[in-house]
């Protein structure tokens, strides 16, 4: 008998939710319910002095405005609390003895300065790959460090491919020691990093399939390996494209690009906002007012653009595409007199 789908949204406080946010929410809550699944919402606070007090019920207010209800997790709770990231440390420390144990790890005292250093390998995207400058210190040479920094710790990446299928863009292969390089599994301040506090509790809540930014897509064999290691099965994952401004920017939090208190200012009502990010996503052939629920006959994957998109040529198109229905309309009314 198959598993239940059991999807998430898992956002991070630190701002209000822009319209990529919104958009990716959508998608996950859809792509859930058509399965006839549920959704659960956990607070990724792990960085909390960068989540303002409250920000949490004003994210889940927004989540409610939207008519995106969740089935367990956020303020309610539910079986597997907590679902804020920042009361589960002594779980991801659980986790990460366990790698300790396996001889996996190792302290890492490389300063920002040294990682971003101009003769630091750079991948295609930017993103720098780590030298591996802290694996092969010696235990003295260790002891040395610790005596006057406190060390990050990261995690051996072997020279392995990983390969997985992704349910919108399909194959996808990465090298681990070649385009990644050894993660961080814990900062120098004891905070636990984004890739083991994930894996630890989509596994741990039960959840069986992610769709979140396809920015996020060469970060998953990564944690496809953390899986492995800690004998957990991982779920299916689900990339989508990201909305960009019209400079080609993607929208973020930083820039309050079209955040909710702007838009729920603007559309004072839900269903506009969801029909413009349902037009986005290729279900609507124009934007029109709509409810979450109402999408739901409509939602297919294959529908979904592949490509970023730019949030506001598509209104423009939108627009123009409406006013010159309306003009027809006008002429044949027009005729008809």
């Amino acid at each position: 008998m198959a598993k239940a789908v059991c999807g998430r949204f898992a956002p991070t406080p630190s701002g209000r939710m822009h319209l990529g946010n919104v958009f990716c929410a959508l998608l996950a809550w859809l792509s859930a319910k058509k399965q006839g699944g549920t959704i659960t919402l956990r607070i990724e606070d792990l960085d909390k002095p960068r989540c303002p007090a409250g920000s949490d019920m004003l994210l889940e207010d927004d989540l409610h405005w939207l008519g995106l209800e969740w089935d367990t997790g956020g303020s309610a709770g539910g079986k597997d609390a907590p679902y804020y990231q920042s009361r589960r440390f002594d779980i991801y420390a659980a986790y990460f003895a366990q790698l300790q144990k396996l001889g996996l790890t190792y302290p890492c005292f490389c300063n920002r300065a040294e990682l971003h250093a101009a003769q630091a390998p750079h991948l295609s995207d930017g993103r720098i790959l780590y030298a591996g400058t802290c694996r092969h210190l010696t235990a003295e040479q260790t002891a040395a460090k610790a005596r006057t920094k406190d060390p990050a710790q990261r995690l051996r990446l072997p020279d392995t491919a990983v390969s997985f299928i992704d349910g919108h863009y399909g194959p996808y292969t990465q090298n681990l020691a070649a385009e990644c390089g050894d993660i961080i599994l814990r900062r120098s301040d004891g905070v636990y990093a984004y890739q083991l506090a994930v894996v630890v509790d989509d596994a741990l809540m039960g959840i069986t399939e992610i769709v979140r930014g396809c920015d996020l897509l060469s970060s998953t064999p990564q944690q496809l390996y953390l899986y492995q290691l800690l004998g957990f099965t991982p779920p299916a994952f689900i990339h989508v494209p990201l909305l960009m401004a019209a400079d080609g920017r993607r929208l973020s939090k930083r820039d309050r690009d079209l955040d909710l208190g702007f838009l729920r200012q603007h559309f004072v009502s839900p269903q506009p906002l969801i029909g413009l990010l349902a037009f986005l996503a290729g279900l609507l052939p124009a934007p029109e007012p709509v409810s979450a629920k109402e999408l739901l006959p409509l939602f297919n994957w294959q529908k979904v653009p592949h490509n970023n998109i730019i949030v506001s040529e598509k209104r423009a198109a939108a627009k123009k595409e409406e006013e010159e229905k309306r003009a027809k309309r006008k002429e044949r009314k027009q005729q008809h007199k």
